[in-house]
């Protein structure tokens, strides 16, 4: 049922009107000032104006006919440009000429407003583009309607109310498609099927007498003396291992990034990781954290499983607390007690920030392969390259260098510990979080 608000129009005067009016009024005046005797020129302006005025209203497009339907793509990706689409249907023979906004959440990007759009009779559909900038639930409010008198004086707007939602998750189209570039390289089947890559692998697969040119490392003594020829072992790549993605979704990570949080960039890349972690035959799970545990999706293993790891991502909220380490990080130690490798997706400012974030990588790596991943800030590697050109560029650049800096030195101090670390702008994450975990599968680090 149309809410009342749909029912109701607004009226106002044009420019062309006010224009009009003002020129048709000053002559009018101009006339009487020069003849008194002229004063009916101005009764007349007046009363034509006004027969004018009238006539346009009686006359105007009936907008209240008009039957809006919104059909929105759902569900939408962030970042990724989906089409919907708007049906207007006009049930009178009379082609109406109007205008079309469309009225959003802040968190849709703008649609450019419609002009000039001829609605005959029947249904007049119209795409509309959608592009997400923050996952959660967005929402298209209203339609505007605005359309002139055939005399162009009077101006009249319908609003009809919509509020229709839809739901925005993390952009499974760039996840796919980052991770459909690992997919023919040699290194990712380790673990799917039996690989022939010398010393590779811990798994036994088969037995195969010698040749020369095998790793004499791996030719087993007795099996060779039972059948008095020298055979050798040949291993694989161990399955089933496991993966826990641990992002970070903290004040700091709701930072802008390129224009999208960096919340969101650290979740394609944890989820373009899973992609290929599920295709080559790990378990893999997700958790986020603040100042506490906040999602957790226990290890699912599969291709389907993308799914269920793509809809814990959707849930995980753009919180604006200070993040725990202690917490969060020592809950996930609690609840994983199976070694794995936990890929840690994080930012800091300086060293001093820094410090607890270090102690708790520390304390969990003692019973997890930890891999420690960050994300470069184009901005500031870019004012700390470009030559100051005054006072003000120096200062900046001065602080631009002492932030680059202090990430250098932290991340130096984790490597030290025994702690692999990727600090990638984010166009890049994603292709060295995925090298990372191809090598650390090839030599079975985990």
């Amino acid at each position: 049922m149309a809410s009342p608000r749909n029912n109701r129009i607004f009226v106002h005067p044009t420019k062309t009107a006010v224009l009009s009016f003002f020129a048709g009024g000053a002559l009018a005046v101009l006339a009487v000032l020069a003849e008194g005797a002229l004063w009916t020129y101005w009764l007349a302006f007046l009363s034509l104006f006004a027969f004018l005025l009238g006539a346009d209203f009686i006359l105007r497009p009936r907008l209240l006919r008009l039957e809006v339907k919104l059909t929105l793509p759902n569900p939408l990706y962030i970042d990724h440009t989906l089409e919907g689409e708007l049906i207007v249907i006009n049930p009178r023979s009379r082609t109406v000429r109007v205008r079309l906004k469309v009225d959003r959440s802040k968190d849709l990007e703008e649609i450019p407003e419609m002009r000039g759009l001829k609605l005959g009779q029947g249904e007049t559909r119209v795409p509309l583009e959608l592009r997400a900038r923050r996952r959660g639930q967005v929402e298209v409010e209203a339609v505007w309607m605005r359309a002139r008198g055939p005399l162009g004086l009077m101006s009249f707007t319908r609003c009809v109310r919509l509020n229709q939602r839809v739901k925005v998750y993390p952009n499974i189209h760039a996840v796919s498609k980052n991770a459909m570039r690992f997919f023919s390289t040699r290194n990712l089947q380790h673990g799917v099927r039996v690989e022939r890559h010398r010393g590779d692998g811990s798994e036994f697969d088969h037995l195969r007498e010698y040749v020369p040119g095998f790793d004499i490392r791996t030719i087993d003594w007795k099996v060779s003396a039972r059948h008095a020829k020298l055979v050798c072992r040949h291993m694989r790549a161990e399955r089933n291992r496991q993966v826990i993605m641990a992002i970070d979704s903290g004040r700091l990570m709701n930072e802008p990034l390129e224009g999208t949080p960096r919340l969101d960039h650290a979740i394609t890349a944890g989820l373009t990781l899973a992609f290929v972690s599920l295709h080559v035959g790990d378990w893999v799970g997700l958790v986020s954290f603040d100042d506490g545990l906040r999602q957790y999706c226990a290890p699912v293993k599969g291709r389907c499983g993308i799914s269920r790891l793509n809809e814990t991502a959707s849930r995980i909220e753009y919180s604006t607390r200070e993040t725990n380490f202690t917490l969060g990080l020592m809950e996930l130690s609690r609840r994983q007690t199976r070694r794995a490798l936990v890929v840690v997706m994080t930012d800091f400012v300086d060293t001093i920030t820094a410090e607890l974030m270090m102690e708790n990588l520390l304390r969990i790596a003692r019973q997890h392969r930890v891999l420690f991943v960050s994300l470069q800030d184009p901005m500031i590697q870019a004012e700390a390259r470009e030559v100051p050109k005054g006072l003000l560029h120096l200062n900046r650049s001065m602080v631009a260098h002492n932030l680059l800096r202090d990430r250098e030195m932290v991340i130096r101090r984790l490597r030290r510990r025994g702690i692999h670390c990727i600090d990638a702008r984010p166009d890049r994450v994603s292709a060295e979080l995925v090298d990372h975990y191809l090598e650390f599968k090839r030599r079975e680090f985990f």
